[in-house]
């Protein structure tokens, strides 16, 4: 009998013991919660010493992240990059594994516009530094710029506990840790993309864990690890980086006296990510103060600006009709923004991702511990980072990753709390923490395609992809058994969505594979003689299903889809003297 016949939900039931899906998922996750509770007089005092040592905890933690993410690479493999987010921030790595800074822009230019990528005055991603650095390690290492996102999520889990055992004892630090892996690791977006929220989560750790230290022992290690927390924040996300300086001074002001001794180490610490921010800006912009990020508002309009602007203006360089679709796009996401409190209560639902269902009974227990100024500020930083981003029409919640390690101390304050209450409750909803994600990790590690297909609806915000369903897998294969080097024509259609295909390395001209935008016959006849030994292909990301095929050059291409503006010119329609 296939597992897709026994978890097949509210159909005639074809099992002996007339069991349904949901009569499985119950019977799974008790079996779990007997299991958990077997095995904890075991595990407790071992994980107890283990807690009790840093180095041998951290890297435990760091371990388990990556072992548990590994085993699911049968089912799950490395996570092919899907949308425009990705595509330009493995551009990023890839130019960082040259090392360098930006590109040169290529001669025909105009062939390679994308949404997220500059062509002038450089050929580069539009994003900050931060992400890309340890996919760029795993670039330059292991030829897999993944290796370097599932590295910060391990990092970031550590750097979980060392944090919490500035504010409580190691043993619930250790548990926090495990929470944070259960929470951001195998199963996370973090994990599984190339959006770089661990980065940011990591340094959130370096900070928040920093800072009590200090207050404690004014210790020029510690102070370091608070400089480079700031830093890499900077790096990461530059405007959540003024969130959480705001949020570190307010830790200072509750005693001043105790960081003047340290302010100067601080400084000097996060000075080298000051100086690689400017680097980067100028190496990209031209100038060391114009962010990648603000010269793509202006070139092209996107992204959108905060709520309180207005919104961009018109694109200052010539767009593809794909262009004018986001462009026209995040102008309505600003436009139809809403007002503060409006927004703010359509995103509760993204406190979700940062808690486990269970966690959620914890709350009420942090805020039994507010009349002590330290927890106060925590629910202040908090505060100050829901507030922040909601400033800005999208969210997503690598937003505020730095703040991560902050709710992960709400948790554990508040079971701590309700431990004193009743010491069983509290570890029941630990066991039931633990069988929430080993039931998930379970399923995705041993289910086939089709159990998965049917269970999705109810994998609430375990966004590990499975599957092929736009093809870009099947692709990436065809291309890969193709000889030699390879020229791939993208062609959209009127129906196209938000889902970019167009990307290319670092060096285009070397890469394998490059691909162009669709011109029509006689414009990509220039890039044709400009590349005279690659196979042309005609790839159809908008055909059902997504489809390539040889590119014939000398028939006339079907007309390209117009711009969904009507204030935009069909961009899809070049002539030679347009390229040249």
């Amino acid at each position: 009998m296939y597992l897709f016949d026994i978890f097949r939900s509210f159909l005639p039931l074809h099992n002996p013991i007339g069991f349904g899906a949901v009569d499985f998922i119950e019977l799974a996750i008790a079996l779990l919660l007997v299991v958990l509770v077997l095995v904890r007089e075991r595990i407790e005092p071992f994980a107890l010493r283990l807690a009790e040592r840093p180095v041998r905890c951290m890297l435990a933690l760091a371990g388990l992240a990556i072992v548990l993410r590994l085993a699911l690479l049968p089912t799950y493999p490395v996570p092919i990059a899907r949308g425009a987010d990705d595509f330009s921030y493995l551009l990023l790595s890839d130019t960082l594994a040259h090392f360098r800074l930006a590109n040169p822009t290529h001669p025909l230019h105009e062939f390679f516009e994308t949404n997220f990528v500059l062509q002038q005055p450089t050929y580069s991603s539009i994003y900050p530094i931060g992400p890309a650095l340890p996919m760029a390690l795993g670039q330059i290492v292991f030829h897999v710029p993944w290796v370097g996102v599932v590295l910060a999520t391990a990092v970031f889990c550590s750097l979980c506990y060392w944090m919490l055992r500035g504010w409580t004892t190691s043993g619930w630090a250790l548990i926090g840790g495990l929470i944070a892996i259960a929470e951001f690791g195998p199963l996370s977006y973090w994990t599984n993309s190339y959006w770089g929220g661990s980065v940011s989560a990591a340094a959130g750790c370096l900070v928040f864990g920093a800072l009590p230290r200090l207050r404690d022992r004014q210790r020029v290690r510690d102070a370091i690890l608070l400089g480079l927390g700031l830093g890499l924040q900077m790096l990461s996300r530059p405007y959540e980086s003024l969130i959480l300086d705001l949020a570190a001074l307010a830790f200072v002001f509750l005693t001043p006296r105790r960081f003047v001794k340290v302010a100067a180490v601080v400084i000097v610490a996060a000075m080298p990510a000051v100086l690689l921010f400017a680097l980067h800006n100028r190496a990209v912009t031209g100038s060391a103060t114009t962010m990648p990020y603000m010269l793509s508002r202006y070139q092209y309009g996107v992204p959108t600006t905060f709520t309180f602007q207005p919104a961009p203006v018109m694109p200052h360089v010539h767009l593809t009709a794909n262009q004018w679709l986001y462009h026209d796009g995040q102008t309505a996401a600003h436009d139809t923004a809403g007002n503060f409190f409006g927004r703010l209560f359509r995103r509760a639902a993204f406190t979700r991702f940062f808690l486990l269902p269970p966690l959620f009974l914890a709350i009420p227990f942090f805020l039994l511990r507010l009349r002590e100024r330290r927890y106060a500020w925590v629910a202040l930083a908090l505060g100050l980072f829901v507030a922040g981003s909601n400033f800005y029409p999208y969210f997503y919640p690598h937003y505020v990753a730095a703040a991560a390690c902050l709710v992960l101390l709400v948790v554990v304050i508040g079971i701590e709390r309700l431990g004193r209450i009743n010491a069983m409750v509290a570890r029941w909803l630990l066991i039931l923490c633990g069988a929430h994600f080993l039931f998930w990790y379970g399923l995705h590690a041993t289910m086939d395609e089709p159990v998965l297909d049917a269970l999705s609806a109810y994998d609430a915000w375990d966004t590990i992809p499975h599957g092929d369903p736009d093809r870009r897998i099947a692709i990436a294969r065809q291309l890969d058994r193709a000889p030699g080097k390879q020229l791939v024509f993208v062609r959209y259609t009127t129906g196209h969505d938000y889902h970019e295909w167009l990307h290319n390395d670092a060096d285009i001209d070397a890469a394998r594979v490059v691909m162009a935008n669709d011109f029509g016959t006689a414009a990509n006849t220039v890039l044709e003689r400009y590349y005279p030994g690659r196979t042309p292909w005609l790839l159809e990301p908008d055909a059902i299903p997504p489809r390539m095929t040889l590119y014939r050059t000398p028939a006339e291409a079907p007309p390209t889809a117009a711009a969904p503006s009507t204030n935009a010119p069909n961009t899809n329609k070049m002539t030679m003297e347009q390229v040249r």
